[in-house]
């Protein structure tokens, strides 16, 4: 049993599934460390509170996971770069956003979002707790970033110096704040007036109907539903006035919120708000047996992907990995799949390459070296990058090899 739930402190006492004990997801080790450390493996369960239906991990105290050597740069994903260029070029239509405004964005990473905006002669600000990517973000963007974690004290923080934003966004990051409260506590004093506030997440609807369990690491603290993000947002006195379905990361939702009682409308973001609400009262998001049935399915996951992996060793197949994303880590590390089966994976980010991955210790090589060994399968991490991903190995085709992912079902194409 946890301490209580994230938002409204009721009693937990309903698993959703238990992945065992995993290690945290991004800490990636260097060969001397891993010949010579131990490393530590946490328990990794995830509740639902029956009372606000917010999914989210027991309380379990984890080293901290944004530190000077945090290894995801947004930039190395040519489709995420895509969809935030996309997302910029919207706001700056449907909000009138000008040279007068302010635009702050929470997790701001390494610039690829804010950029846009600042190429587009519009005020940003950017707030980051990892140095490495704020300073990549001022380096080669101009962004100004504030290197810390946002929350209730840093937005009246910034309020009490002027800041006062006509849009607030945030990417993939109200998921990773262990206090939900405090951070949503932090966007009221610092959004103007008539300023609106985004966030992009991944929807728990799809996590629950597409088994993608490994999604789940520690670094996600909560799994985001509309009806629980509703609850969380009227508590600190703002109101969602729409929502649109995405396709990154699975299956997201981006919710639009102001202060609530303002009078902003838009039909169709309306309409995205309601029919969401309908697709999770429909699916019983909140009910408890939907969340029941998610635990039967990864078990099925696991043993589709091992079969399928100790076939292809036994018939004398290499399989090598693409990518090095958390959720491939979960996803290795539930399975105990290690070199024996899949010999290294391979990344394109530079700050993972010649690293191990946490827990099972597959090498980081790049992808020359993918190349060069002409492997027989290639196994997706990053599956909902796996279009993406087969364009930019296209020519593995020529040596005959195959794409394989295992989400939402093992699939070889």
């Amino acid at each position: 049993m946890s301490g209580g739930c994230r938002f409204c402190r009721a009693p937990l006492t309903r698993t959703v599934l238990d992945l065992g004990l995993s290690p945290i997801s991004n800490q990636f080790r260097s060969a001397d460390r891993v010949l010579n450390d131990g490393q530590t493996f946490y328990p990794l369960t995830v509740m639902v509170c029956e009372r606000c239906w917010l999914v989210q991990l027991t309380n379990v105290e984890t080293p901290p996971h944004f530190t000077d050597e945090y290894v995801y740069f947004s930039s190395h994903s040519t489709s995420w770069l895509e969809h935030a260029r996309r997302y910029a070029q919207s706001m700056i239509q449907r909000l009138a956003l000008d040279s007068q405004s302010l635009v702050v964005e929470i997790a701001s990473n390494d610039g690829y979002l804010l950029k846009n905006f600042r190429q587009a002669g519009i005020r940003v600000l950017g707030v980051e707790p990892t140095a490495n990517t704020a300073e990549h973000a001022r380096a080669q963007h101009g962004i100004e970033s504030i290197v810390d974690f946002f929350g209730a004290r840093l937005g009246n923080e910034l309020a009490r110096k002027g800041y006062r934003a006509d849009l607030i966004c945030g990417n993939n990051v109200l998921a990773h704040v262990p206090d939900i409260n405090d951070f949503v506590a932090g966007i009221p004093p610092l959004l103007k007036p008539g300023g609106t506030v985004t966030f992009e997440f991944p929807h728990v609807l799809r996590m629950l109907s597409d088994c993608q369990f490994d999604t789940i690491y520690h670094e996600h603290f909560s799994y985001l539903s509309l009806v629980a993000v509703e609850q969380v947002f009227g508590a600190h006195g703002l109101e969602v006035y729409g929502v649109e379905q995405l396709g990154t990361h699975g299956g997201s939702l981006r919710v639009y919120a102001a202060h609530a009682g303002s009078d902003l409308r838009d039909a169709a973001l309306a309409a995205g708000r309601d029919q969401v609400r309908h697709q999770e009262r429909a699916a019983g998001l909140n009910c408890v047996d939907t969340y029941a049935r998610f635990g039967d399915e990864v078990i099925r996951r696991k043993l589709d992907l091992l079969e399928f992996l100790i076939a292809a060793k036994r018939d004398g197949k290499k399989v090598i990995g693409y990518g090095a994303p958390a959720k491939g880590n979960t996803l290795l590390n539930y399975c105990g799949i290690g070199p024996e089966l899949v010999a290294y994976t391979v990344d394109r980010s530079p700050a993972k390459e010649g690293k191990y991955l946490p827990g099972v210790n597959l090498p980081v090589r790049t992808p020359e070296d993918l190349v060069a060994d002409r492997p027989d399968f290639i196994l997706i991490l990053p599956w909902n990058l796996r279009e993406e991903i087969a364009g930019q190995l296209a020519a593995a085709r020529e040596w005959g090899a195959k794409f394989v992912v295992a989400i939402p079902e093992v699939q070889v194409f």
